[in-house]
């Protein structure tokens, strides 16, 4: 059984009752995957940053909370590989971007360079699949601070601030490796 949370509410529903009927499921022998419990434990956009060192993982899938860590580990991670970079918030594709250098210029290993703000970038957002282009610095401010003049213009539906509110509120990015 798999329900997006934001489609649940979005419906009508509540995503604790849903959850509860899920736990109820389990109690029958009933295997459900994933448990509210595991996804809740696990984190639904960071788990594959808390593996990204073992043996299954990769070292280039960071999560970002602040704006400094953000700026400084995407320019290095966007240089290495194509990316997608998924927002905390929601599970309708909002949010969730594939990312190329337009100059298709990637470095050979992970830390070989980072990029410059005025690099151009291609994106694709998961929800509808429109195309844009922006450069590093343009990305990194919607991203934090959403519409303004530094973030150029933008066709997306959202608004951007992935950031906003900080941990506790849920804002966060997970940047991982486009394969």
């Amino acid at each position: 059984v798999r329900c997006n949370p934001g489609q649940i509410k979005s419906d009508g529903g509540s995503q604790e009752k849903f959850d509860n009927a899920m736990r109820g499921i389990r109690k029958l022998g009933i295997q459900v995957w994933p448990s509210p419990d595991v996804m809740e434990f696990m984190g639904a956009k960071d788990a594959l940053c808390k593996v990204a060192h073992l043996n299954i993982g990769l070292p280039d899938t960071l999560a970002y909370y602040s704006t400094e860590d953000f700026a400084a580990g995407f320019k290095k991670t966007m240089a290495f590989q194509p990316r997608v970079l998924k927002q905390n918030r929601g599970s309708s594709g909002e949010g969730i971007w594939i990312i190329k250098l337009k100059a298709d210029n990637y470095c050979q290993s992970f830390g070989d360079r980072s990029c410059i703000d005025d690099e151009v970038l291609s994106l694709m957002e998961a929800n509808d699949n429109h195309a844009e282009e922006h450069t590093v610095a343009e990305l990194i401010e919607f991203c934090v601070h959403g519409r303004n003049d530094k973030s150029g213009t933008w066709t997306s539906k959202g608004v951007g601030k992935y950031l906003e509110g900080g941990r506790a509120a849920g804002g966060q990015l997970v940047d991982q490796r486009f394969c």
